[in-house]
């Protein structure tokens, strides 16, 4: 089993600045990551959008990390984890860029692996936009996560204000050097969201 993925090049045909590999969230796809990234204007970077191993239990075009039904909570999350490992440790041979100028971003569920895998790479920045944290995700983490921006709606219906808060204290527990910044939104990513983190990578690559 391996990640399908959508990979949108540079607008020129210069090497990346960087790498920005970005995860959907549950019953999303690839195809909804990809129509965002005309607002995101980062013409320099390689975007590498995966898409999720399984499918979504309620329409026939979404995808799933892993299952949030109550009967099948976290059902697959062990496989996704070692799948978008493996993934991104492989993005290193197959684009030339490393690790360490590789963005790893999501949102919500997406998010949320975004916080478990990446606490865990040698990456050059994490972006958990209205995500949450795994049970154990980061105390797990060996040596020093990544720079991370939290995103988050103050009126989210999804997964509650509360969330983010609990993942910026866990990472700030460990000395992370967190960004943070919450929203008059709901569950969505609005253009705002999108500036703070346009800003956040070209700041986090220099």
């Amino acid at each position: 089993m391996s990640l399908q993925f959508i990979n949108v090049p540079t607008a020129s045909s210069q090497p990346p600045a960087g790498l920005i590999v970005t995860l959907h969230g549950w019953g999303a796809n690839a195809e909804d990551v990809a129509s965002l990234l005309p607002y995101i204007n980062l013409p320099d970077y390689q975007f590498v959008l995966p898409n999720a191993p399984y499918p979504y239990p309620y329409s026939p075009i979404g995808r799933a990390w892993y299952d949030l039904r109550a009967e099948n909570m976290y059902e697959g999350l062990a496989e996704s984890r070692q799948l978008l490992t493996d993934f991104l440790q492989s993005l290193e041979s197959s684009t030339g860029v490393p690790l360490s100028r590789t963005i790893l971003s999501g949102f919500s569920q997406g998010g949320a692996m975004t916080l478990d895998v990446g606490s865990k790479l040698p990456l050059g920045g994490l972006v958990v936009m209205s995500g949450y944290l795994h049970p154990e995700a980061v105390t797990a983490a060996k040596g020093t996560i990544s720079p991370t921006l939290i995103t988050h709606g103050r009126v989210d219906e999804v997964v509650p204000l509360q969330a983010a808060w609990k993942a910026r204290e866990a990472l700030e527990s460990l000395g992370v050097a967190v960004e943070y910044h919450e929203f008059d939104m709901g569950h969505e990513i609005d253009p705002q969201t999108l500036e703070v983190l346009r800003n956040f990578i070209v700041n986090t690559s220099r």
